[in-house]
């Protein structure tokens, strides 16, 4: 029997105030808290159901793990634990049960299913993949931890745009890495109004 692939969304309990702090900033605590919930909602919904990997929430505050009104439902949570991102993302890695395992945030729109079994499908081969986003991030990363896990997150300058950078560096030389498509997060009101103005040009 092959190993379970895992797909592991990271978010925050949708908690008004709580959750995309920098975009409310600029659109308000309420539209940016209705943006966060929408999406994780849809995300959850939209790759849940797949057949080729079991779907996992990894939830802060860790306590909101049994906040079962909070999170969509069908999908098993976990905690994310203590210590910074670096950390957790580390966990993340190091505890899933065998198989591939990718780790994606809760926050993007453009996410589909097609770029998660793209993902999948270059760990076959790959001992790495990262999905790149345009600030200079990264949207999804995973590894084939076969025959072992690489500690990819140590020194990377979260919510920079030497992110991507910073991680490559911690990936060895002779390990191979694959990327998939490049998507943009929604982190200030000029990207949410340039989604909304793609959203409305999709419609009727």
């Amino acid at each position: 029997m092959s190993p379970t692939q895992h797909l592991v969304i990271m978010a925050k309990a949708p908690r008004v105030g709580r959750v995309k702090t920098r975009l409310a900033h600029d659109i308000g605590v309420h539209k940016a808290w209705s943006f966060y919930r929408h999406n994780l909602n849809s995300l959850v919904n939209s790759l849940a159901n797949s057949s080729g990997w079991k779907t996992w929430l990894s939830v802060s505050p860790n306590k909101s793990v049994f906040e079962n009104h909070v999170w969509p439902t069908g999908v098993q949570r976990i905690c994310q634990g203590l210590g910074g991102l670096e950390q957790r993302m580390d966990k993340i890695m190091q505890q899933m049960p065998i198989g591939p395992t990718i780790i994606i945030g809760s926050d993007i729109p453009e996410i589909h299913s097609s770029y998660i079994t793209d993902a999948f499908q270059l760990l076959g081969h790959k001992d790495a993949v990262i999905g790149p986003a345009q600030d200079g991030g990264y949207w999804l990363i995973g590894q084939r931890r076969r025959p072992k896990t690489i500690p990819l997150f140590a020194n990377v300058r979260w919510s920079s745009p030497h992110a991507l950078a910073d991680t490559l560096l911690n990936i060895p030389h002779l390990a191979s890495i694959g990327y998939v498509a490049e998507l943009s997060d929604i982190d200030d009101g000029t990207s949410y109004q340039k989604f909304i103005q793609q959203q409305c040009s999709h419609r009727p």
